[in-house]
């Protein structure tokens, strides 16, 4: 089958700058990657042509040989004819440019030299601190105290001994990276002997051993805000442990564990709790007293005639949104406890109240024998 146009195939006039050429292949190339289409042999040969044809374009030389002669100018061991294998004949093309653009799109992670000592990045750490709900509502400033990792005192965090300086990376070049090739393309990957900082300590402090950093016990006060809740994260920037060789620290995070409370159960910025009552009050009528999350006592009236499992709501009385000044709702739940161990008196005037009993006062009772006889008619 007769090779297409170059030109066609990147979708670009002859008159496209280098630029161009560029951006239209780099597109084609994010599309139909063969790590993007995994055994699909239609997009892994439109990514071949694409590439062969940006080979030849993006070389000056082969481009106007191309320009003259079309694909018969590199017929006969010219270059370009044998397809795309291991991009022989495209030696003038800057392929590992355009694959460092979007090289993290395939799996890896995009470091730009500007940013090679990001692979010196101290770690992050992870402090789990648990907290009772009343400290979750009021908020509160705590000591934690943790092992990481500072900047050597002696080398200023660079690893070599005072009055010397790292060399430039012998493996690397001081690139900080090394590529190699593999198949059809040219990966770039992290220099395994420098780390990518591109620097070697060849006279290594003697107080850290050439590390830039020395393990230590650290003491810091951190704030809770008011109203997190069991799981919060809270992230501490820079207060993780020292990167390597003056690299960047890592950040602290802070697990927040809620413990759970004898009284108050928690839903979101909603408190929730059951207080009991007898069934006289609940008959009657009353007025309760309860307490609330931040120490002190509400009031509820109990209207005659509450049912078992009745909800009342006080609003403003939950748990507090996060940086924010207004709260949940606290939602109480009247439980009608029956009484046990009656005395005599108690036993009497229960039964009385039984004899006078009528089906108005109970129209739940009522109303259920009432299906129960059509159930049974039926």
């Amino acid at each position: 089958m007769a090779k297409r146009d170059y030109y066609d195939v990147l979708g670009v006039n002859k008159s496209a700058s280098p630029e161009e050429l560029k951006s239209a292949y780099r597109k084609l190339a994010v599309k139909y990657h063969p790590d993007k289409n995994p055994g699909d042999k239609g997009a892994e040969d439109k990514f071949k042509e694409a590439s062969e044809a940006y080979g030849v374009l993006s070389d000056k030389s082969k481009k106007e040989n191309y320009d003259n002669f079309g694909h018969a100018a590199f017929e006969n061991g010219g270059g370009g004819q044998g397809g795309f294998g291991g991009f022989s004949g495209f030696s003038g093309a800057d392929f590992s440019d355009i694959f460092e653009d979007f090289f993290g799109e395939f799996g890896g992670s995009r470091r730009s030299s500007r940013g090679r000592n990001s692979s010196n990045r101290g770690s992050d750490l992870r402090y789990d601190l648990s907290i009772t709900l009343e400290e979750a509502y009021s908020g509160k400033k705590q000591n934690i105290q943790f092992s990481t990792s500072e900047k050597c005192s002696t080398c200023k965090g660079n690893g070599s001994k005072p009055g010397s300086s790292p060399d430039r990376c012998t493996y690397c070049g001081g690139n900080g990276r090394v590529r190699s090739n593999q198949g059809f393309f040219t990966v770039q990957q992290t220099c395994p002997q420098c780390s990518g900082s591109g620097e070697e300590i060849t006279n290594p402090c003697s107080n850290c051993n050439g590390q830039g950093n020395k393990q230590i016990s650290k003491k810091i006060s951190v704030t809770i805000p008011k109203g997190v809740d069991d799981g919060t994260r809270i992230r501490l920037a820079g207060k993780g442990e020292a990167g390597m060789r003056g690299g960047a620290t890592g950040d602290l995070y802070l697990f927040i564990n809620v413990k759970s409370h004898g009284l108050f159960k928690r839903s979101d910025v909603n408190l929730f709790f059951e207080f009991p009552i007898s069934i006289a009050d609940a008959a009657l009528g009353t007025t309760i007293e309860i307490p609330t999350i931040d120490g002190k006592k509400a009031k509820i009236k109990i209207p005659d005639g509450t049912q078992n499992g009745k909800q009342f709501r006080l609003k403003g009385k939950g748990m507090p949104f996060i940086r924010r000044g207004d709260f949940g709702d606290l939602y109480v739940q009247v439980k009608t406890e029956v009484p046990i161990s009656l005395n005599k008196e108690q036993r009497q005037l229960l039964e009385k109240f039984r004899e006078i009993e009528n089906e108005k006062s109970n129209p739940s009772i009522k109303k259920f024998f009432e299906k129960a006889k059509s159930f049974w008619k039926n």
